[in-house]
């Protein structure tokens, strides 16, 4: 890896955090102490320290046991590849809508090098279910996908396919099956190339492990260059691959060419963020030398780069980031030369390896797995148990839960389901319904009554709610069970809608309602704010995975 010394030292910790980051999303569960960080990088350890102290501070990281964790917001980088080149805006709506027609998993792929990237995945729930994640990275001779895009490569491509070592699988490709890193001869790998290309379409018949079978067909972009590939995935248990070649390929057509034409429309991206760089400034005041401002400048370029459709020019950079050109421009050149960027006639854009950084990782996070760390925090400041529940039909079902170390505490473990009306996440989740959602949930069944305070009248239930929805939060005094309380919040999505509740439950004999709501209430909603804020990165180029 470069040190830096052979160009302007000042991007030297950005290339050594990139790999910091890279070392952390190769890792199981995208986790790892400093110690391993060093092995896997062969950095030294103070700057080990000094590049992870700086995205914990970013928010790229979070500290727990010990272990450097990757952490929701280092999706933005991600997210910015996703929006600069609009396919999921162009091809989400139209991939899913396949998936429902079809009741088989769908995926759109880039070409990354002599890899494939997948950047659209919509995946049948079943017990034998495809495993893809946004951002994982397959060699082109194992995939459906792949012949196509070899069937455009030059021999430059292939001359960088015959230099790939098997040794590198593990380490290039961490969603193959372990240990498998066979390929077939070039000749014949020409062969599938050129005939994916006569054809139209290509095949997997177990080309990536046994029983997956997958049918692949090209997406144009206005120069008639394949620009993705559009793939339906099934399993030998459904599906032999011609049969499902026969069932799938005239949906798959239709449903790619109008992915092309929304390509060529255009998908459009939000503005960058501004003012990035007085944000870093504070950063570098408050830590001092321990902290790389040069690391964070550059991924702030690079989060910057989705802000418009086909790149953006220098001035748009330094004006979206505010930083100085100059500065804008050598952290630019060196993420171009890393891979991460490329420059065409004076406009910069993000690559799809931007995704290597976590994106497989924390793109498969579920509202559970998002909210864990916020709740924990919480349980830490209140020194009781903290819960999120989304709405299930009548009942909350729970997805994320911090207990309390006490003698006596409430014992709720993950799937529990109560009946909504009588909690304060329930009143939460319905109060967030649209009024005739609420309406026709009040009304469709009797509210059975579980303690003498439950209300079980539907008209004054709707008060409640009202009112919760007024207030923001809902405290409900024994309803449940004799001797529970119990506050909730909503968390939202990024559109402000109500996706989960989050909740602090404890013993109505240990903290009065006033304390509740003086003491717990304000860090309640901080938590929740934080889980939200999780929630908007994750979907901003993606849904939220199944809680």
């Amino acid at each position: 890896m470069p040190d830096g010394s052979s160009r302007d030292a000042s991007v030297g910790p950005l290339e050594r955090g990139l790999l910091v980051l890279r070392a952390l999303s190769r890792a199981p569960g995208g986790r790892l102490r400093a110690s391993a960080l060093v092995r896997a990088t062969g950095l030294a350890r103070s700057p080990v320290d000094r590049i992870t102290t700086t995205l914990l501070r970013l928010g790229y990281l979070r500290e727990a046991g010990g272990e450097f964790a990757l952490a929701p917001p280092l999706l933005a980088l991600g997210a910015a590849y996703l929006r600069g080149s609009g396919v999921p805006g162009a091809f989400g709506p139209r991939a899913r809508a396949l998936a429902d027609a079809l009741d088989e998993s769908v995926s759109v792929a880039v070409p990354d090098g002599t890899g494939v990237r997948f950047v659209v995945q919509y995946t049948r729930r079943r017990a034998l279910s495809v495993s893809f994640r946004v951002g994982d990275l397959l060699p082109a001779e194992r995939c459906a996908p792949g012949a196509l895009f070899a069937a455009e490569w030059d021999e430059g491509h292939f001359a960088s396919w015959r230099l790939r070592s098997p040794g590198d699988f593990a380490a290039d490709f961490p969603a193959l099956p372990p240990g498998d890193a066979s390929r077939p001869a070039e000749p014949a790998l020409r062969a599938v190339a050129a005939q994916a290309a006569r054809r139209g379409w290509s095949l997997d018949d177990q080309l990536l492990e046994p029983g997956l079978v997958a049918v692949a067909v090209p997406v144009p972009d206005a120069s008639g260059a394949t620009a993705a590939a559009l793939s339906v995935v099934s399993h030998t248990s459904r599906h032999g691959v011609r049969e499902l070649r026969d069932f799938a390929l005239p949906r798959m057509r239709a449903t790619a060419e109008r992915m092309s034409a929304a390509l060529a429309a255009g998908a459009g991206a939000p503005a960058p963020r501004a003012g990035a760089d007085d944000l870093t400034a504070a950063a570098k005041r408050d830590l001092g030398p321990e902290y790389l401002q040069s690391l964070a400048r550059g991924l702030s370029v690079l989060a910057a780069l989705g802000g418009e459709p086909g790149g953006m020019t220098l001035s748009a950079v330094a004006q979206g980031t505010g930083l100085p050109r100059a500065t804008a421009r050598r952290s630019l050149l060196t993420l171009e030369s890393l891979g991460y960027v490329a420059a065409d006639a004076g406009r910069f854009r993000p690559l799809p390896r931007v995704l290597d950084l976590g994106h497989p990782v924390l793109s498969r996070l579920t509202l559970g797995e998002i909210a864990q760390p916020h709740l924990a925090e919480l349980v830490a400041q209140v020194g009781e148990s903290a819960s999120t529940a989304v709405l299930d039909g009548r009942d909350i079902r729970y997805v994320g839960r911090a207990a309390a170390h006490r003698v006596m505490s409430v014992a709720i473990t993950l799937g529990t389901r109560f009946p909504a009306h009588a909690t304060s996440m329930g009143r939460v989740l319905l109060a967030g319904l649209p009024p005739r959602e609420r309406a026709a949930w009040l009304g469709a069944a009797p509210l059975p009554r579980l303690t003498g305070r439950t209300v079980t009248d539907p008209g004054a239930l709707a008060r409640l709610l009202e009112q919760v929805r007024a207030n923001g939060f809902a405290l409900v005094e024994q309803e449940l069970e004799e001797g529970l309380r119990s506050l909730a919040v909503p968390v939202r999505d990024a559109e402000g809608r109500v996706v989960a509740a989050a909740n602090i439950s404890m013993h109505a004999g240990r903290t009065s309602a006033a304390q509740a709501r003086e003491d717990f209430l304000p860090r309640l909603r901080r938590a929740a704010d934080a889980i939200s804020a999780d929630i908007a990165v994750l979907t901003a180029a993606q849904d939220l995975p199944p809680a």
